[in-house]
C-alpha cells in the first residue's frame, strides 16, 4: 500500500509495507492455532525488548488505557501517587487517578523545561508514596526525562516507579532489568501504545510489569477494575488460547511483525537513529528561525515542539504543508496557534525528514519569510552524521 502523505505527527507514526502486509492478512479466530503462536511469539518479543522478569500485557486499547492499567494495578483507593509532569500527557495521571480516589500530588515543570529532581527528593521526604510516574518524552512539549537521575532517588524512597513510555518504547532504552546506580533501583512498570515508535496503527495497549509491580497487585486485593485488572488477563498472556475477551487480531499480526523489525535493529541502533533524527532536524529548523520549546539538553529524540518565528500563522503554514503531503500537528493548551509538533520516529527515514525539511522551506518562503533551504539540509546532515558516526 502506497502512503499518498507523510505522516509525521506525534504518533500515528509511518506506517510500511511489510505492516500493512500483516495487517491485510486473513483475520483468523483468535483461539485459532495459529493466531494463537502469532500472539505468543508477540508477547516473547515485548519482554525481550523491555528486559522484565515479570509479565507484558498486550490488549485492544490506547496509550491512555495503557496509563490506567499500569495505576490500578498497582496503587490503591486512599493510597498517595506522585506525578512528575513535563507536559498535557503528564498532567493526565491526575485525573486518572482521581477518578480511582487515589491521592494525587503533581510536581509540574514550566512547558519545555524538565522537574528538578531536587524537587523530587524533597517530595518524597514529605509524604508516603506507593508509586511515582514519570513520562519518559511528554508528546506536548517534546521534553524528555532524565531516568538516571530520577529512579535512583525514587526508588531510594520505597516507591514505585511507573514509566509512561508512550512517545519512547521501541526509540529509547528502558530496559527493566537495568538497576539505575544500585541493582535493585529498576522501573517497574512500562506503559506504551503501538502507533509511536512501534510504528503500527493505533489500538494497542502495551503495559509491563516487573515481579514488584505484580507484588504490589496481589496485595490491593480487589480493584475497582475489570477490563483492566491484569489478574484477568494474565491467564491469556501465559496461555493466548485462553479467552478473556477479543484480542485485536490483525493489530497482533502487525504487532508481531513491528517487534520483529525493532528487534532486528536492536534498540542501541534505534536510540541512537533517533537522536539523531531530532538533533537534525532541530539544527535545520533553527537555520528558519524555528526554535525548539525544549532546550536540547532536555529535547527528546522522537518528537519536537517547533515554535513560530514572528508573523507566521499556524493554519495557513500547516494548510500549505499539508496541500503539499506533509502532516504535522498542532501545539496544545497555551501554546495552541504559537508552534507545531513534528514527529520523527518509528519507521520514519532520514530521506523523509530531508524532504520534510525542503517542504517546510518552501512554506515557509510563500509566507514571506526569507531562508535558505540548503543550509538548512546541510544543517540537518552534518549533525546527523556527528551522531551517527
Amino acid at each position: 500500500m502506497k502512503n499518498t502523505e507523510m505522516l509525521l505527527v506525534p504518533g500515528p507514526t509511518p506506517v510500511i509495507d511489510e505492516i500493512y502486509e500483516a495487517l491485510a492478512e486473513e483475520t483468523r479466530g483468535h483461539t485459532d492455532s495459529r493466531f494463537v503462536a502469532t500472539y505468543k511469539h508477540a508477547l516473547s518479543k515485548t519482554k525481550q525488548l523491555l528486559q522484565t522478569d515479570g509479565e507484558v500485557f498486550v490488549v485492544a486499547g490506547s496509550g491512555t488505557l495503557a496509563m490506567e492499567m499500569a495505576i490500578v494495578n498497582t496503587v490503591g483507593k486512599g493510597e498517595k501517587l506522585l506525578v512528575i509532569s513535563h507536559g498535557y500527557f503528564g498532567d493526565r495521571f491526575t485525573p486518572l487517578a482521581n477518578a480511582y480516589g487515589i491521592e494525587v500530588d503533581v510536581l509540574q515543570s514550566e512547558w519545555g523545561q524538565q522537574v528538578d529532581e531536587a524537587l523530587v527528593e524533597k517530595k518524597l521526604t514529605e509524604g508516603s508514596y506507593k508509586a511515582v510516574t514519570i513520562t519518559h518524552a511528554d508528546t506536548s512539549t517534546g521534553v524528555i526525562s532524565n531516568l538516571d537521575k530520577l529512579v535512583p532517588i525514587i526508588k531510594k524512597a520505597g516507591a514505585l516507579v511507573i514509566l509512561d513510555g508512550v512517545v519512547a518504547t521501541a526509540a529509547l532504552n528502558e530496559n527493566m532489568s537495568k538497576g539505575y546506580g544500585h541493582p535493585d533501583y529498576k522501573i517497574d512498570v512500562v506503559l506504551t501504545g503501538s502507533q509511536k515508535a512501534i510504528g503500527i496503527p493505533p489500538g494497542l495497549a502495551i503495559v509491563a510489569f516487573n515481579q514488584t509491580a505484580l507484588q504490589a497487585r496481589e496485595s490491593l486485593g480487589q480493584i475497582p477494575a475489570y477490563y483492566c485488572d491484569i489478574k484477568n488477563w494474565l491467564p491469556i498472556m501465559q496461555d493466548p488460547s485462553k479467552y478473556f475477551a477479543t484480542p485485536p487480531v490483525n493489530l497482533i499480526y502487525a504487532y508481531d511483525v513491528a517487534m520483529k523489525i525493532v528487534l532486528d535493529e536492536g534498540i542501541e541502533k534505534r536510540e541512537t537513529r533517533h537522536i539523531a533524527f531530532g538533533r537534525g532536524l532541530r539544527a535545520a529548523l533553527r537555520t528558519y528561525g524555528m526554535q525548539s520549546l525544549a532546550d536540547e539538553q532536555v529535547a527528546a529524540p522522537t518528537l519536537s515542539c517547533i515554535l513560530y518565528p514572528e508573523g507566521i500563522d499556524d493554519a495557513a503554514f500547516r494548510a500549505s504543508l499539508a496541500s503539499k503531503g506533509i502532516i504535522v500537528a498542532g501545539a496544545l493548551a497555551h501554546l495552541a496557534g504559537k508552534a507545531f509538533r513534528i514527529g520523527h520516529m518509528g519507521n520514519t527515514t532520514k530521506e523523509m525528514l530531508e524532504q520534510a525539511i525542503k517542504t517546510i522551506g518552501e512554506v515557509l518562503i510563500e509566507l514571506g519569510k526569507t531562508v535558505d533551504i540548503e543550509s538548512a539540509i546541510s544543517a540537518f546532515q552534518e549533525e546527523f552524521g556527528q551522531v551517527v558516526s
